[in-house]
This record gives C-alpha cells, structure tokens and sequence, in this order.
C-alpha cells in the first residue's frame, strides 16, 4: 500500500467516524429527518453510503456481480440510486448503522489490499485505489454535510477538505463530458484556501483560465450541496466560468444542484 493511499484511508476513517458520532445517538424518529435532498431522510443518507461501499466491494472482487449490478442500474439509471437508498432507509436505525459500519470497514480493507495500480471498475471510469478511496471520503463528506444540514449542525471544518478538492479539480473534464460538452484543452489555475488558512493550488500559476475562493465552498460545489450563487468562489476566462457551473466530484449523470439561497448576481 502506498503512502498515498494510507493516508486516504486515515481519513476517510476519520470522515466516517465523524458521522458516525454525530447519527449514533439519533432516535428512530430523528433518522426521519428530511435532509437537504429531495426525498431522503437522514436515513436514506446513511443507506446509501452502505449501499456504495457495498458496491465498491463488489466492484473490485466480483465481477459477475457488479456486473448485475451495472445492468439493473442502465434499466433505470434515473430511480435507481433512489431506490437502493429507500430499501436500506427502510431498516431499523440500529441495524442500519450496523450495516454501514460493517461495508465501510470491508471497503477500506479491501482498498489497503489491492495493487495500488489496478483499475476498479466504477460507474463512471475506473478508479485505482487511491481515487475509490477519495471517492469514498467525498461521498462520506457530502452525504455527512447533508445529515448535519438535516440535523442545524455544523460538521468541523478540517484539512480533510484538501482530498475533495483534488477530486474535484481531477474530475473537470469529467463534468464537461458527461454533459456532452467538448472539454477545454488547456490546464487551469485553482488556488483555494483551506480551513487554517493555508493555500492548495493547482494548475500553472500563467494559466488564462483561473479559479480563486474557499476550499470549503469549493468542495461544496463539486458535491452540488450548493449553488454557486451562495458560495466564496471567483472565476477569470470564460472556460473556468462554465466549469463552475456544472462542476461535479461524483460518477454517474449530471446531477440537479441545489436551488440558490439567495439572490444570484
């Protein structure tokens, strides 16, 4: 296992553990708590991210089944996610956080053993390690945020963001394909500043096409959690400008944003 990879690992542990502390003591009727996303519960939230490492697993030691998987998803891959998410929501809480708890681990186990240079099958292009377990800690940060939105809570800020940040930086010409669009062909500049202050950047510091703001707000915007309209982030060029507003960290198709909150311009 690289030290790359380890480190991923330590904090998509951390991640979990912070969600994890804050539904463990939830009553039956606070899982019901509608979250920011149309039609799911805190529970809903919880289920999902089980129902994904679940797959993860699949994925990498299956291959018969992840590919059932795969062909009951492209019969329906609008209600599909959805669907998933309902049955497992459908669970006593209790055995729930134990079905969550139990896939996390087996996904992060079967992570740290895989050649660190294999190629996961996933439902958007395949994934080394190292980026499954990105993808992992994104999907813990945004759904958590979801749970803490749901709950008036606010989840800590910490330097765990800059592992969301570089998915969403890599993932830019994924959200232009997946819309059909015809990627920009050169890098950009992104500084972001993170929780303590400091500075993560990317791209060449004379890129033409540059994006300035928070880190927070950014990975904020790569999980759709918000609208651009609501958040720190400046753009320059015209091709940055358009990356903001269908940037997206996650597989699959577009996905529908969140309304802004306040007035855009």
């Amino acid at each position: 296992m690289t030290d790359r990879l380890s480190e991923v690992l330590r904090d998509l542990a951390a991640e979990g553990d912070a969600l994890d502390a804050l539904v463990a003591p939830l009553t039956a009727e606070q899982w019901g708590t509608p979250t920011p996303a149309e039609g799911w519960t805190i529970a809903h939230q919880i289920a999902h991210l089980a129902w994904t490492d679940e797959v993860a697993v699949l994925a990498a030691t299956d291959k018969h089944a992840w590919d059932a998987v795969v062909a009951t998803a492209l019969m329906d891959p609008d209600t599909y996610v959805d669907e998933a998410a309902a049955d497992g929501a459908a669970l006593p809480p209790d055995e729930l956080l134990i079905r969550w708890r139990a896939a996390s681990t087996r996904v992060a186990t079967m992570l740290a053993e895989r050649d660190p240079e294999e190629r996961i099958d996933w439902f958007g292009p395949p994934m080394t390690p190292t980026s499954m377990a990105t993808a992992r800690l994104m999907e813990t940060w945004a759904h958590g945020h979801d749970v803490a939105d749901a709950l008036g809570v606010e989840m800590p800020l910490t330097d765990r963001l800059r592992h969301v940040v570089h998915l969403g930086v890599r993932t830019r010409n994924f959200a232009f394909g997946v819309r059909d669009l015809d990627a920009p062909r050169e890098e950009f500049r992104v500084e972001l500043r993170g929780p303590d202050d400091q500075v993560w950047t990317f791209g060449p510091e004379d890129a033409e096409q540059q994006v300035r703001g928070s880190a927070y707000d950014f990975c904020l915007l790569v999980t759709q959690r918000r609208h651009r309209a609501d958040l720190d982030l400046e753009a320059v060029g015209p091709d940055a400008d358009r990356w903001l507003d269908i940037a997206q960290a996650f597989a699959g198709p577009p996905g529908p944003g969140r309304e802004p909150q306040r007035a855009e311009g």
